[in-house]
């Protein structure tokens, strides 16, 4: 059994446009997440599977949907004996621990904000989420480095009045016992007043400029990722999902609760800690019985590299991938080897999937990003905001409806924000994509990642695809260098694979590979060789960082 027919006209369309036409989503006015669904399955099939976690010690828990009830109503009235209610923001970091889920369903269910990050914030990340989200809480895993930033964080921050974490620690509350000491019995006044314009998340985005945003959600949000989880993920009822991200980032708004939830699907949650190892998470795969699985395209390139025929993957119906544009090399080896296509999807923090391969009524192409969702109304829109014609690259952009499902509300607190990205009825993505005659997207970059080189414009994902497609490549990026006669040049920044070794050789034998795989203005007439490319917490490409090297080097 699942929920979707309370929340969905049809969940069968004859094909891509009369889904994309017909698909509609009803939104309760008085509708929560944790309340409408995880307690509505509770009553209706207590014992069906939520939740399946192990971890890397070899613990494993399942979870029902009755257990997580009765936890996340014991966590909910923790939360109120602390003075914790409707409005007040939580900091919410516990990684991969089965606590996350039940957590924020309890802070949902008082009114409570919930607030994910990574364990990986330093002292003046946590300074800078508390004071500009006011935190009144944090609840962390237990981690000595993580737990004494927290410590630092608080002396400087004196909005923040309790820190919990999970199991003892000298000046933390404990998280686990006390849980357990609460009643199961939940009665507060939110659930009558509860709407779907509450707030229920908010993410400070790890953008590659400037200092992160704060994206607000609200409950409404959540039930846009019913056409993230059924159409492109394609969770089933009963099935088994596994999203590999950490609970810091959106992605696991988009995987890892809410529209797999939604549709009937338990949630596998592989508890990790150190460097990622493709053998372990592949033997999972195979031992737990996964039945759908979504990873960015950086795992994809470990799994390449890898034996696959030593794994049981067969219970897998659907793979996927988000995060980052597709390399179509990475989509080629994998279908090779396991004879599953990657199914790719677009969207951000901000929105649920905004173009997906929906597989059901579309074929897929390999590096599109696919068709814009039934939510959205997407245009591309050129620097003076105008549509731009067919296979022309623009901005990609939203038309804004009222009420927008699968969008975010806006930047929190910061309606100037706000307005910087939503006006003239839309709201401004800030990617790039042109849109073929079939109406599939293909991804060209960030606006600012764009480089102009003598006239042409050039998408570092065209040259970042060709590059990939040498098996001397494990990751690169590509960004310009200023010239004087040119304008700018494309520089590819590359981490070889293993097994080869940098020289002059590779890099005309590089060069020579995209000419012959691209058009040949694209090619990068500097290559630099590097071991590690700079990323942001999440994992994402710093170009910027890149670039701001360049620039400054002698």
């Amino acid at each position: 059994m699942n929920l979707l027919d309370r929340f969905t006209n049809s969940t069968q369309f004859k094909d891509y446009n009369d889904f994309y036409n017909n698909f509609k989503l009803t939104v309760p006015e008085n509708y929560n997440f944790a309340y409408d669904v995880v307690d509505e399955y509770a009553r209706l099939e207590p014992t069906k599977r939520a939740l399946v976690w192990c971890d890397d010690l070899g613990g494993e828990r399942i979870f029902s949907f009755s257990d997580i009830k009765t936890i996340s109503d014991k966590t909910a009235n923790l939360f109120l004996s602390l003075g914790i209610g409707k409005g007040d923001t939580v900091l919410v970091i516990l990684q991969r621990r089965y606590e996350y889920w039940t957590t924020l369903m309890a802070l949902a269910k008082i009114g409570a904000i919930a607030i994910p990050a990574t364990h990986m914030l330093m002292e003046k990340d946590l300074v800078y989420r508390m004071e500009k989200a006011n935190v009144k809480m944090v609840v962390s895993v237990n981690e000595d480095e993580l737990c004494e930033n927290i410590r630092k964080a608080m002396k400087k921050v004196p909005c923040v009045q309790y820190a919990a974490c999970v199991g003892k620690r000298e000046g933390f509350i404990d998280f686990t016992e006390d849980v357990q000491k609460q009643s199961a019995e939940l009665c507060v006044p939110y659930k009558a007043e509860r709407r779907a314009d509450d707030t229920l998340l908010v993410y400070f985005t790890s953008g590659t400029t400037g200092m992160p945003k704060m994206v607000a959600l609200p409950e409404r949000y959540t039930l846009g990722h019913i056409v993230t989880a059924k159409y492109w993920l394609n969770c089933i009822d009963d099935g088994l999902h596994f999203t590999l991200a950490e609970t810091g980032w959106a992605k696991a708004s988009w995987g890892k609760l809410f529209g797999q939830w939604l549709c009937g699907s338990a949630i596998f949650v592989y508890d990790f800690h150190g460097k990622f190892e493709p053998e372990d998470l592949l033997n999972h795969v195979s031992k737990y019985g996964i039945t759908t699985f979504c990873a960015p395209p950086t795992v994809y390139r470990f799994m390449m590299k890898s034996d696959l025929s030593k794994y049981d993957l067969s219970s897998i119906k659907y793979m996927m991938t988000a995060g980052e544009a597709l390399n179509p090399e990475i989509y080629r080896q994998i279908m090779m080897k396991t004879g599953h296509a990657i199914y790719e999807g677009f969207g951000q923090t901000e929105t649920t999937v905004v173009c997906g391969t929906f597989s059901q009524y579309m074929e897929i192409r390999p590096g599109s990003m696919g068709r814009p969702s039934p939510l959205y109304y997407v245009q591309l829109l050129n620097n003076e905001d105008k549509p731009v014609e067919q296979g022309e690259t623009g901005e990609i952009c939203i038309r804004l409806r009222d009420p927008q499902e699968g969008l975010f509300s806006g930047y929190y607190q910061d309606p100037d924000l706000t307005a910087s990205v939503k006006y003239d009825g839309y709201y401004h993505l800030g990617d790039l994509a042109f849109c073929d005659s079939d109406g599939y997207y293909w991804f060209v970059g960030r606006k600012d990642d764009i480089i102009k080189s003598s006239g042409y414009r050039i998408g570092p994902f065209e040259v970042e695809s060709a590059l990939m497609e040498h098996p001397a490549v494990l990751e690169c990026a590509i960004t310009a260098v200023p010239d004087e006669l040119r304008g700018q040049l494309v520089k590819a920044t590359v981490v070889l694979a293993k097994g080869y070794e940098a020289s002059d050789e590779l890099v005309k034998e590089l060069q020579n590979h995209v000419k012959k795989t691209t058009a040949p203005y694209k090619y990068p007439r500097i290559v630099e060789f590097v071991t590690e490319l700079p990323k942001t917490i999440s994992g994402k490409i710093r170009r910027v960082q890149i670039r701001e090297h360049d620039t400054h080097r002698d």
